[in-house]
């Protein structure tokens, strides 16, 4: 793309923040007076400066400048430039709409979507019987998690949506003076609105407050935007093969961890855990209830009139005298459907309060959906349900009374503890935890076999034990109220042997979970998942999963299931424990070894990603993940975590969500008809995957040995970033270490990503990627070699974007002010030599393998958009220095409390202004 081009293009984009520039300016002025206005210009034109003509003199003029403000402007100077990233954010967001709707007015068909993936494939001569196919086993599932890494509080998004829309509407060139002029008064109200609100939180925010931050944006968006994706896939399959009658199963769901999630927090309770899926039937009902009321006020066609159906009028007359005091409520007794809307209604009512009457399930609601719909398509000239009621009933089959299937998470370690317990209670073990491991898997085998309980309800246990047993109780009680399908997924953290799978068996035996019949058959009613987190549990992933298949105390539960296997995959800490690129390898590797391993067996794999909304979390855009994944899992059920501010970037605004989900099921399909659209199997090139090997094991090589081995790394991390500070920082439930040590293997790897990103160094989400793929590039052929796989390859093609990505964000130049804080300057440069070392290698690799002059070339509006943002964040990076530097010294020379929460506020205020700007937490 041409510069004229691109300034086109984004011309609309830079109106935009201009304008919302001015009214934040005229919102400063009226707050702080000209003296606020003309610091906030003076910083960005020094940092402007600094950017384009880099000097030590223009880094002192900065310093300078900022030091000699007053602790109250330093303040606002801090919001300002916060409030600002905020309102680019929403322009941002606001031309990634209007550029949809601009290509679709033009060009019709925009790459990755699905009707662009739809005509390829006729073209391309694929039947739409095996497209009928491939919808019958595809399948995606959005999980929200409540992982600490969204910086706004849910009122600052909901300024957010109000503040697109104006700018939205403010589009439309039918505007009279009068309507703009009052568009732009409402901008500006919403703009004071936004600087009048505190983005700190005042308190960390509770297990229940995580739930409904998740349930907002069912409420606000998801609700009407999943059903209308699959409308639009209907839509699209009808156009593109208009002689077939095709049948849109639900493609893509959501799931939660949220309120489920016990691994790490001690706030998740059983109690929680109830309350939460009680909160989703209370937003689920509400919603139905709404629609079923307009629904009513709809269909008003008289059984005089057309042919209703006879056993929908009979049974009308029936259940009016069951459900409602005061029988039909209309003059006209023939309106059928409105009476019948008028029972459904109440049922809800009765499900909401758990009364007599209610719905028993979501099934029982849908049919009787489903018997208005057939009755009233017999009579339609076009055979055709009236759309609001068919969106009603997509909405039932994709979010049935329990809104996202809640996932149980907790770590093994406690399940170990638990069935330790027990046994010993019973006579069993003495000490099971210190049983080899074949012992531990021969018991636990025979136990699952025997139908008496292990447990008396007449003992009195450890407490820990009961603890963790009452879980799966709980479960089995949710599942009898809300249906199976509400809370069926068990996830077993840090699962590195096979007993660490049977152990959870048995206890969701001894809850009913798991049953034998008279013969000995077992049934169960849970999927037990394990994660494989570090390197070495990638690696060892086939081996763990083959020990379990030969078993047949588990095959055989497993047969229940249907002979479906889940398999989580983390990216945060197995990019913590070997770096990015390495991780990204054996979690991949791992997938093909899993999906062999489960031909052998007859079992179907099922991958959960475990992905974080940074890039040194597996960040990356939804399509591209599903795209990357080996070929060998084509057809196979995937699942994905959306977490941080992941979910307010795709999911608060209806357009940008209904993109995403669209890219998604077109990547799915995409990634089915692989060998059809033109994508080289993986398999086929064993070359790829040697030179993959080598690559990983000299990037895992030299991160263990930096990360671990260096003595002088752990503090230079802690002591160069706000690592500490972000404690403090009240966004998630959990805490920012497992335990209370001080060891590199208990911290979270979220706060380890959040503080990496804070100093712009973005250390996790490159580092040892530069020598790993230099080395490679200097043996004969080597460049050729990844050039093909980058040209081919989408898993590399993936690798090496996210790389480029990460070091386009990353800026040396700002992370070297961090090293003012390092109590030891001499060790602090040499580790930032070995860091810009690397940056240099591995930014000459990448700009070589894909052929670039500098990075992001064929991206030139993301390219754009992070150089625009760099000279606004480093005012902030500034301001968190010099207050680090302030906060740590009162700390040492102990200040009076009052000043060191001052100061540690303003230290929160850079740690949200720097999020927001970067849109990267962790």
């Amino acid at each position: 793309m041409t510069t004229e081009a691109l300034e086109v293009r984004l011309r609309p984009l830079l109106e935009d923040v201009a304008r919302l520039g001015a009214r934040l300016e005229e919102v400063l002025a009226f707050h702080g007076g000209e003296e606020l206005v003309r610091a906030f210009r003076e910083i960005r034109a020094l940092t402007t400066e600094l950017r384009n003509s880099p000097s030590p003199e223009a880094e002192e003029r900065l310093w300078s400048y900022v030091a000699r403000l007053s602790p109250t402007l330093r303040r606002d100077v801090i919001r300002a430039f916060a409030v600002f990233f905020h309102l680019v954010n929403i322009a941002e967001q606001n031309h990634r709409i209007r550029r949809r709707r601009e290509y679709l007015l033009k060009e019709g068909a925009q790459p990755n979507s699905i009707r662009d993936i739809l005509l390829r494939l006729r073209e391309r001569g694929v039947p739409p019987e095996r497209i009928q196919t491939a919808l019958y086993t595809l399948s995606l599932e959005l999980v929200v998690t409540a992982h600490p890494t969204e910086a706004a509080r849910r009122t600052t998004l909901e300024s957010h949506r109000r503040i697109a829309s104006l700018l939205a509407r403010l589009d439309r060139e039918d505007l009279t003076e009068d309507e703009r002029e009052r568009l732009e008064e409402d901008l500006f109200d919403e703009i004071v609105i936004l600087w009048q609100t505190m983005e700190l939180k005042e308190e960390r925010p509770k297990v229940l407050d995580e739930v409904m931050h998740g349930l907002f944006y069912f409420d606000v968006t998801l609700w009407d935007v999943l059903p209308e994706v699959h409308e639009m896939l209907a839509y699209e399959l009808r156009r593109a093969y208009p002689e077939f009658r095709f049948e849109v199963p639900p493609v893509i769901r959501f799931g939660s961890w949220i309120g489920g999630d016990r691994d790490g927090n001690p706030h998740v309770t059983v109690d929680v855990t109830l309350e939460t899926l009680r909160r989703h039937r209370e937003l689920a009902v509400r919603k139905y209830l709404a629609q079923v009321e307009d629904l009513v006020m709809r269909l008003s066609p008289s059984a005089d009139l057309v042919p209703v159906s006879p056993t929908l009028i009979a049974q009308v007359e029936e259940e009016e005298a069951r459900y409602l005091k005061d029988g039909y409520p209309w003059k006209g007794k023939r309106e059928i459907y409105r009476r019948k809307l008028r029972i459904v209604a109440e049922r809800l009512r009765r499900t909401e309060r758990g009364e007599e009457g209610r719905y028993r399930g979501a099934e029982e609601f849908l049919q009787d959906l489903r018997q208005i719909a057939r009755s009233m398509e017999a009579h339609h000239p076009k055979r055709r349900v009236p759309e609001a009621l068919r969106k009603l009933i997509r909405q039932v089959e994709l979010f049935g009374f329990h809104v996202a299937s809640l996932d149980i998470r907790e770590h093994s370690s406690r399940h170990e503890r638990a069935v330790a317990a027990y046994l010993k209670a019973a006579g069993v073990a003495d000490d099971y935890t210190r049983l080899p491991e074949e012992v531990k898997v021969e018991l636990l085998s025979r136990l699952l076999r025997d139908p008496r309980p292990l447990r008396s309800e007449f003992y009195s246990y450890d407490p820990e034990a009961e603890e963790v047993f009452r879980v799966f109780v709980a479960m089995r009680e949710l599942q009898r109220e809300y249906g199976r399908e509400a809370v069926h997924t068990y996830i077993v953290s840090m699962a590195t042997e096979p007993s660490d799978l049977l152990e959870v068996l048995l206890l969701a035996k001894e809850a009913g979970l798991v049953r034998l019949s008279a013969d000995g058959t077992p049934e169960s009613d849970i999927d037990v998942v394990p994660i494989f987190e570090t390197i070495d549990d990638l690696r060892r992933a086939p081996q763990v999963m083959r020990e379990l298949f030969l078993l047949s105390a588990y095959r055989d539960i497993l047969r229940s299931r249907g002979d479906l296997q889940e398999v989580m995959v983390g990216y945060s800490d197995s990019s913590k424990d070997g770096g990015t690129l390495a991780a990204n390898w054996y979690i991949y590797k791992a997938q093909v070894e899993l999906a062999a391993l489960g031909e052998r067996f007859h079992v179907r794999f099922k991958f959960f990603h475990g992905r974080g909304g940074a890039l040194g979390r597996g960040g990356a855009p939804l399509h591209r993940s599903i795209l990357s994944r080996p070929l060998v899992l084509r057809g196979s059920g995937m699942k994905l975590t959306e977490q941080g501010e992941v979910l307010s970037d795709r999911y608060l605004l209806p357009e940008i969500a209904l993109r995403s989900l669209e890219q998604a099921a077109a990547a799915m399909l995409a990634h089915y008809f692989a060998d059809r659209l033109g994508g080289a199997d993986e398999q086929n090139h064993p070359e790829w995957r040697e030179a993959m090997e080598e690559i990983a094991a000299t990037s895992f090589r030299r991160y263990r040995e930096t990360v671990f081995g260096d003595p002088y790394f752990l503090r230079y991390f802690e002591e160069t970033t706000p690592f500490e500070e972000l404690q403090y920082f009240e966004i998630g439930s959990r805490p920012i270490r497992r335990r209370e040590s001080r060891g590199f293997e208990d911290l979270r790897a979220i706060p380890w990503v959040f503080a990496w990103t804070q100093s712009r160094q973005l250390v996790p989400a490159w580092y040892a990627s530069g020598e790993a793929l230099a080395s490679f590039l200097a043996r004969e052929g080597g460049l050729e070699r990844l050039r093909e796989m980058y040209r081919h390859w989408p898993f590399f093609e993936t690798l090496i974007d996210n790389l480029q990505m990460a070091l386009l964000k990353a800026d040396l130049g700002a992370a070297r002010r961090y090293l003012r804080l390092a109590r030891n300057p001499a060790e602090a440069e040499r580790i930032f030599a070995e860091i810009s070392r690397d940056y240099q290698l591995a930014r000459q690799a990448i700009l070589a393998i894909t052929e670039q002059k500098d990075f992001l070339e064929r991206s030139p509006t993301i390219r754009a958009s992070i150089a625009f943002r760099n000279p606004h964040v480093d005012p902030l990076n500034v301001f968190q220095v010099m207050l680090l530097e302030l906060l740590r010294r009162r700390r040492e020379e102990g200040a009076d409390p009052s000043e060191i929460h001052a100061l540690t506020q303003e230290v929160l205020f850079t740690i949200g202004g720097i999020a927001v700007g970067l849109r990267n937490t962790g």
